[in-house]
């Protein structure tokens, strides 16, 4: 099954080159092991490159699926050498006609990571049995929670698989990405994401039969 991750290194040109990492998405611990002297965690990241060159507004609607993948792991070579961590959260139930929206929010820690996984399971569990009594509508549900992960938590929403003139459903002006250092960037969503408003995307929790995980 595995806890899939993927991790982004940044290049000179600041595009990224992508790859994988079977079990990165367990916790965010694998940012700590990520540094110059050990660029693939001790082994944890794949050499084999899924993807190169790839611009950084690419990188959430073409590779990282929110049902397949766990977290996101940001890697900017250089002086410190700085990796910086995000939860992905799969903003669907299974079964819903949208599967492919999702959110990332950052994650300083392990224990911020723990808190955020918790508080969302919590909200979207709430959220699907509201919706079997009949109170909400499944897209109601969905609208809600991207509110409150992108009011809570700052979260970057997304649609993987959706065209580079897609705009963001719901996302307030607090909502940040990275710039093209790989920072956090907390300009205007109209000038992060474009003259349309921006892209989509990403979750962490995917149900599955048994309760624990969807497709890991």
């Amino acid at each position: 099954m595995g806890h899939r991750a993927l991790v982004a290194y940044r290049r000179p040109d600041r595009r990224y080159d992508l790859r994988y990492s079977h079990w990165g998405g367990e916790d965010v611990s694998l940012g700590d092991r990520i540094s110059a002297e050990t660029p693939l965690g001790d082994g944890d990241v794949d050499g084999d490159l899924l993807a190169e060159a790839i611009d950084r507004d690419r990188l959430l609607i073409e590779y990282l699926d929110p049902c397949r993948y766990e977290a996101l792991y940001v890697v900017e070579p250089g002086g410190d050498y700085h990796v910086s961590a995000y939860r992905v959260c799969w903003l669907e139930w299974p079964g819903g006609r949208d599967g492919d929206r999702g959110a990332i929010v950052a994650v300083e820690n392990d224990a911020a990571d723990r808190r955020v996984r918790t508080w969302f399971r919590a909200t979207k569990t709430t959220l699907a049995d509201v919706v079997e009594m009949g109170v909400l509508s499944w897209r109601a549900a969905r609208t809600y929670l991207e509110a409150r992960v992108c009011e809570d938590e700052d979260g970057a929403v997304y649609t993987y698989g959706a065209s580079d003139t897609d705009s963001v459903d719901y996302a307030p002006s607090s909502t940040e990405w990275l710039d093209g250092d790989g920072r956090r960037d907390s300009a205007p969503r109209d000038e992060r994401w474009g003259p349309d408003g921006g892209q989509e995307r990403n979750e962490g929790w995917n149900p599955d039969e048994d309760g624990e995980g969807r497709g890991r």
